[in-house]
């Protein structure tokens, strides 16, 4: 099947959940994120951090960055630090409880990440895996947290002008929505559409393994 299912792929390791997908999509996203990530650093907030594999894994290759998990799961949240302790990664906040839907976001309060000038929001296998009310939530979200000229990452599953990229895709898609209505792959089209109503534009899109796309948005 396409796309990264993490959540129904878990293997416990005490406290730290692990991902097989961390394995197939890590390196390739480490790519694309140094094709964006400066080098002066900054603070990077992530929404839906999962297992905080990936937090710790990419806090630890640009070390320059100041790593803010977030999720909105506790069991996620437990390892998510977990994984911080494991690794010794000094770069990466203690994770905190977000909904992407709260308005507004807690930002700014004791232990979240500042509520200005971040850098960049990362945010990886959440918009299919949500209701539409997380994305546009995540795009409220980052038109207003984000630095002038500061980036929205996304990564998943999404389809093109209406058609799925891949049979795959659409098997995929089918099976997310018989799983829950409100989930499904989103059209990059729609995506698009309401990241400009909050001031974000596209400004290129990666392909990934397994049928994935990087979305790289900047705030204008």
């Amino acid at each position: 099947m396409s796309g990264d299912r993490p959540e129904n792929e878990f293997v416990r390791t005490g406290q730290r959940l692990c991902s097989p997908s961390f394995e197939r999509n890590h390196r390739p996203l480490i790519d694309v994120l140094a094709t964006v990530l400066g080098t002066a650093g900054g603070d990077v907030l992530e929404i839906g951090s999962g297992t905080g594999q990936h937090a710790t894994c990419f806090a630890q290759n640009f070390p320059q960055y100041r790593w803010w998990p977030t999720d909105p799961d506790t069991e996620h949240l437990v390892s998510i630090a977990a994984w911080t302790e494991h690794l010794n990664t000094g770069n990466v906040a203690a994770p905190q409880h977000l909904d992407a839907t709260q308005d507004p976001w807690p930002l700014g309060e004791a232990g979240y990440a500042p509520a200005s000038g971040l850098d960049t929001i990362f945010c990886m296998n959440v918009v299919h895996i949500s209701p539409w009310s997380v994305t546009l939530g995540l795009m409220r979200g980052a038109g207003a947290h984000l630095r002038h000229g500061g980036h929205l990452i996304l990564y998943g599953p999404f389809a093109r002008d209406g058609a799925h990229t891949a049979p795959s895709n659409a098997r995929f898609d089918d099976v997310l929505r018989r799983e829950n209505p409100d989930w499904g792959v989103r059209d990059r089209a729609d995506v698009e559409r309401a990241a400009g109503d909050r001031g974000l534009t596209l400004e290129r899109t990666v392909d990934m393994p397994s049928n994935n796309f990087t979305l790289v948005y900047r705030r204008r």
